[in-house]
């Protein structure tokens, strides 16, 4: 038996009766040094949480805290006319651009180089700043000197409606300049949930009789079903405190008829110099938000965002 063969003989009894040993700890000052760094790191991300939301939401909780602002607000007819504004601009726009996205994501699946150009052209509005993006379309529809009133009194000799002299008008170009900005982003998302389908699921939905919008009743919806579903939340989210869109199209005219609570906040507080009641503005909507918040995370919780 050669030496090695004798050392493992005497060794494997021992080996076999020991219990096994737990690995070995880190060394206490490598594990003081490692708390050290963690901390060092954490430190600026916690002071700038406290320093830019903790601090302020509860300066505006304290703000908003009295309850005659609330009388003084619901008794405004402002706030009534905003209180439907905002339920327009938020229902119509984020359902519309969810339906359209999730149809427009269809499209964009196709193969074809002009489908990828288009796609291209397409994303452009989404890229650009939202202040830029509301800008351009506020220009678009000035009466009598934008675009749109240019080109009806081109070809067709007429003068083109005050986009901004009515109320529905002036909401309905908000919520037209919500989906024209957000429509891009949301297909592409809808386009990456569409790619991910197995191909032979639609195969096999084929071969069922499934073609044409029973593939996309019966196959494609119930699978983006979930995606679908929480992107709406998230997308609701963002509408209702959406204030460039509002602010830099129709700026709440005529008369503050299509301000939003984003906006009439703003209002409130540096038009009509009272901050207070601008906050108890905002915080009204907290009622709607909380609810939303509380189900879009328990939605991503409980299940997967996944197809």
């Amino acid at each position: 038996m050669s030496s090695v063969q004798q050392v493992a003989a005497h060794a494997l009894p021992a080996a076999v009766g020991r219990r096994p040993q737990p690995p070995p700890r880190w060394h206490p000052h490598l594990h003081r040094s490692d708390f050290v760094w963690s901390i060092a790191f954490v430190l600026p991300y916690a002071a700038a949480f406290f320093l830019f939301f903790v601090y302020p939401f509860a300066v505006a909780l304290w703000m908003a805290s009295d309850p005659a602002l609330y009388r003084e607000l619901f008794s405004d007819p402002i706030y009534l006319s905003t209180l439907i504004n905002t339920l327009l601009f938020v229902g119509l726009g984020v359902n519309l651009t969810m339906f359209l996205a999730l149809l427009l994501s269809g499209f964009f699946l196709r193969r074809g180089w002009w489908i990828k150009a288009l796609l291209a052209l397409f994303v452009l509005p989404w890229t650009v700043a939202a202040a830029q993006a509301a800008v351009s379309f506020h220009w678009l529809l000035i009466y009598r000197w934008g675009w749109v009133d240019g080109i009806l009194s081109a070809l067709f000799g007429i003068d083109g409606p005050d986009w901004f002299g009515d109320r529905w008008l002036a909401l309905a170009t908000n919520i037209a300049a919500y989906i024209w900005k957000w429509l891009p982003f949301w297909t592409l998302i809808f386009l990456a949930g569409r790619m991910t389908i197995p191909r032979n699921i639609y195969d096999a939905a084929e071969v069922d009789g499934a073609t044409g919008l029973r593939r996309f009743v019966h196959v494609t919806f119930p699978l983006l079903a979930n995606l679908y579903l929480i992107c709406t939340l998230l997308s609701t989210l963002w509408a209702l405190g959406d204030f460039t869109t509002v602010y830099l199209v129709s700026a709440g005219g005529p008369a503050l008829s299509t301000e939003v609570l984003a906006t009439l906040g703003f209002h409130y507080a540096f038009e009509l110099g009272n901050p207070a009641l601008g906050v108890a503005a905002a915080m009204s909507a907290l009622p709607v938000l909380i609810p939303i918040a509380i189900i879009l995370m328990r939605r991503l919780q409980t299940s997967e965002v996944q197809l």
